[in-house]
Order: structure tokens, then C-alpha cells, then sequence
């Protein structure tokens, strides 16, 4: 039997860092390397504020820095982003609330690979971009000054 998105989430490892044997990533044999977890991605996603967004990259450079890293992995990253989104989708399709589940679209991209492999497709992100999107005010011109 398949695990579900959820089931994915709640099975994973907790977050942790590791030394490199080897080079990886384009880190060098000793780097620390910062390996996250879905709760750690959730907990990121949580905190970027609405209307805002972030990339994949900052957030890696984010999380190593807290985690005394000097990286963290590119591939687990992308992995467990995919976990945190498909289970807010899952909680979506089950009743809940948009508003109660991680904001991925803040950072995973309309025009990017992962959008395409979301089971909720790009058009899901856009409209949630575009919903938190802060209204821009409108300008009215000045006026110029008449010389006396």
C-alpha cells in the first residue's frame, strides 16, 4: 500500500547535521552539511509573511546558517518541500482551510519544475500569489508648483 503525503511527512527523520566524507553538492570531504526535515521546511513556510516570497535557494542558505552549516542538501530540500506541499493539499481536498496549512507557494515558484509535479499545478501557486498579493496604491499625479 502507498503512503500518503501525510504519512510521508509524519515518517520522516528528524533534521540533522552531517560531515561529508566525501565531496557532495559542490562541498568539499569535511563540510557540515545541514539535512532538513518536512517539519523544518513547514516551520520556514510558516514564517515568510504573506504577500511575500522566498526561493528554494534562500531558504537553504537560510537553514544552514541557523543550523551552523555550510550548507544544506539540495536534494533532500527539494524532496521534503514536495512533502509539505502535497500534504497541505491532502489537508485541503479533506476540508480544511487554505489558511491552515503551510504557504509553499511562497516559495516554490508558478514557473518552476516542482509547480508542474504538484498534484495542484501551477495555476494553484499563481492564484495563491496572487491572492496574498499586496495591493499596489494607486498614484495620482502631483501637481506642479506655478511659479509666482
Amino acid at each position: 500500500m502507498t503512503m500518503s503525503w501525510g504519512d510521508k511527512y509524519r515518517a520522516a527523520k528528524p533534521a540533522r547535521v552531517t560531515v561529508l566524507e566525501k565531496p557532495f553538492a559542490g562541498l568539499r570531504e569535511g563540510a557540515r552539511l545541514f539535512i532538513a526535515s518536512p517539519k523544518v521546511i513547514d516551520a520556514y513556510l510558516r514564517a515568510i509573511p504573506p504577500g511575500k516570497t522566498k526561493d528554494v535557494a534562500a531558504m537553504r542558505a537560510a537553514l544552514a546558517k541557523k543550523n551552523k552549516a555550510e550548507a544544506t542538501c539540495p536534494t533532500s530540500t527539494a524532496i521534503f518541500v514536495r512533502i509539505v506541499a502535497e500534504c497541505a493539499l491532502e489537508r485541503v481536498a479533506g476540508g480544511e482551510a487554505v489558511s491552515a496549512v503551510p504557504p509553499f507557494w511562497r516559495i516554490v515558484e508558478p514557473e518552476g519544475s516542482l509547480a508542474q509535479k504538484l498534484s495542484c499545478g501551477p495555476e494553484f501557486i499563481a492564484a495563491q500569489r496572487a491572492l496574498e498579493a499586496p495591493e499596489k496604491p494607486v498614484k495620482t499625479p502631483r501637481k506642479k508648483a506655478v511659479a509666482a
